[in-house]
């Protein structure tokens, strides 16, 4: 918040109102309503409140331009093609993502996908990405691929600045449901590099998994998307779970760090019997929302079972380099993201309620040397922050709040302050225009008109030098007969005028203290 200083500038009515309505607005930031669902309902995805709507044509003659850092909302159909249209230079490298969210019920299967393509004018594919789908898992849940143009050196082709083009197509499996689909699509820029640094990725890397986490399970429960994801830091983590229901969580990791995870799905309660085949997905994204890995399949019968991802190589540049599948996706330092899913099949066999869940995260390794990027890393970084937000369980979302509330909370001083100056002011001015109304002077100390400047002090005011009531007036003006002012003779100056009190006999009034009424209250010094 930038604040100016020395404007000597005092707030009217209207100005004050334009404060107590930011006060009360910073006040209405702390206390939004939630939103309320029914009992035993999951959640929904939460998209990006920040996304704008857009239509995604069916050909690159009318496809609709993104904007790098901006997230979209659109649909898609059954076997459904949208094109998008991007202005890249010949820099920077460039991240489509998107994340399609089909409704809780319809049928899925193995042929259902989703596919993101970057194409340049002349239809060569600069990415094709990976199509993600289902598996065998067949139920309906959230699940997101991207595509980038990079630029890379000693390449031949999309490595111009100019027009391109993004391909988000669905594949559809016979027999499926014909829903249309919500689709969040993001557009993320990376910085080119100032200097060219190595082509090759890592020919070996530690595989080895760490030890357990230490310190016992803790309670963090995860979002419903990318958006909400629950910050997760290196720990044993404890949630639970509805069948139909996906969580979402966040893992920041720097360059040079790994990611190891698993997770245990406990037993069921009661004493059903059967037996549910893929029952959990377990998948990981990189930070431009990209499908890295999944852990192997997860078969349930009613008791505790675990599955874990494969080991990783640490989050490298030139990952990017390899063709090895799920390692050239470790190319990022950011946000990664862990999304577990519960088949309704488990509810419909042991019972429609909540199930333990334990989330285990590794994050080995430290800090390690970037690339030299050539501007601001942005979604692809780690910040100081980020890992407090990671130590914290923040979303992203959280995160923001929570730093504006810092903002706030440092501001906070001086918006009382100026509140507390301007009812200050506004009483003030309030009191000297009731005085202007009564007639009384607006000063305490001020003279009556007229009247020569006076030097009263207390010492001046003794029996000594009071005058007589009956006392002749030496040339004076017409003046109130307490009071007695000497005039100066030709060619000399003024003489100092002393406040005359008037002496009381015994045949007048009562005394009266100070001067007379009608001339306002008496000096300060009296």
């Amino acid at each position: 918040m930038k604040r100016q200083r020395g404007r000597g500038r005092v707030l009217t009515g209207s100005g004050l109102g334009r404060v107590l309505a930011g006060a009360a607005a910073l006040c209405a930031v702390v206390a939004l309503p939630g939103q309320a669902l029914a009992a035993g309902e999951p959640a929904p995805y939460v998209f990006d409140t920040a996304a704008e709507p857009v239509s995604g044509s069916v050909s690159t003659a009318d496809a609709p331009a993104l904007t790098a850092g901006a997230t979209y909302k659109d649909s898609i159909g059954p076997k459904g093609k949208r094109y998008y249209r991007l202005d890249l230079d010949a820099k920077s490298n460039a991240y489509v993502s998107a994340v399609a969210v089909p409704r809780n019920g319809p049928k899925v299967g193995i042929g259902d996908g989703l596919k993101v393509s970057v194409l340049d004018r002349g239809n060569t594919s600069c990415d094709s990405g990976d199509n993600v789908g289902f598996g065998s898992a067949e139920f309906a849940r959230p699940i997101s691929t991207y595509a980038a143009r990079t630029i890379e050196e000693g390449a031949s082709s999309c490595q111009e600045a100019g027009t391109y083009y993004v391909l988000v197509e669905r594949t559809t499996a016979d027999g499926s449901a014909p829903d249309d689909w919500p689709l969040e699509i993001r557009y993320q820029s990376e910085p080119g590099l100032k200097t060219a640094g190595p082509t090759e990725a890592p020919e070996s890397w530690p595989s080895a998994s760490p030890a357990p986490p230490v310190g016992g399970p803790q309670k963090r429960h995860g979002g419903t998307g990318f958006n909400d994801a629950t910050g997760l830091d290196t720990g044993e983590w404890r949630d639970e779970i509805r069948p139909g229901q996906s969580l979402f969580y966040r893992v920041p990791l720097d360059w040079g760090q790994q990611i190891f995870s698993d997770i245990d799905l406990h037993s069921a309660v009661g004493t059903k019997n059967g037996f549910v085949g893929s029952a959990v997905s377990f998948d990981l994204y990189n930070p431009a929302r990209g499908f890295v890995q999944a852990a192997s399949s997860m078969s349930y019968d009613g008791k505790q079972k675990t599955a874990a991802m494969d080991p990783l190589p640490p989050v490298a540049y030139e990952n990017r380099f390899t063709s090895s599948s799920g390692d050239g996706d470790m190319r990022l330092a950011g946000w990664y993201y862990l999304r577990v899913s519960l088949s309704p099949k488990v509810g419909t066999t042991f019972g429609d309620t909540a199930y333990g869940l334990t989330l285990r995260v590794s994050v080995k390794g430290d800090k390690g040397k970037g690339p030299a990027y050539a501007g601001t890393p942005g979604d692809f970084g780690v910040s100081d922050d980020d890992r407090d937000a990671a130590a914290r369980g923040q979303s992203g979302a959280q995160a923001a709040k929570s730093g504006t509330m810092k903002l706030v909370a440092g501001a906070g001083i001086g918006t009382g302050t100026v509140l507390v100056l301007a009812l200050g002011v506004w009483t003030l001015l309030a009191r000297h225009r009731a005085a202007a109304a009564e007639g009384n002077p607006p000063h305490r100390n001020a003279q009556r008109p007229g009247a020569p400047q006076q030097n009263v002090s207390p010492q001046n005011v003794s029996p000594q030098n009071v005058a007589p009531q009956n006392a002749p007036q030496q040339n004076a003006p017409q003046q109130h007969p307490q009071y007695q002012h000497p005039q100066p003779a030709p060619g000399q100056a003024p003489q100092s005028t002393q406040y005359q009190a008037p002496q009381q006999t015994p045949q007048s009034a009562p005394q009266q203290q100070g001067p007379p009424q009608g001339y306002g209250p008496p000096p300060a010094s009296w």
